[in-house]
């Protein structure tokens, strides 16, 4: 049998695929989502909101750019 896999964001929703579920006839299974993991740490989404214009000060002026710390910080220690 064919599944569908369906993410909604409002309560709403479910009520309504409830109703849809009775009236076209499928079934509906209700899983909770685990929360997703790379090398046993939780990965957490990040907040599309987020404000990071604080951190604007802490890097101004001091003189950091992506060639300096792939040349000085991510070097492999040996």
């Amino acid at each position: 049998m064919p599944e569908v896999v369906i993410t909604y964001k409002k309560p709403e929703t479910l009520k309504i695929l409830k109703s849809l579920a009775k009236y076209l006839d499928f079934k509906m299974s209700e899983t909770k989502s685990k929360p997703a993991s790379a090398n046993g740490v939780t990965i957490i989404p990040g907040d599309k909101n987020l404000d990071i214009s604080a951190l604007q000060e802490v890097f101004t002026g001091a003189g950091i750019d992506a060639a300096k710390l792939r040349k000085e910080a991510w070097q492999r220690k040996s």
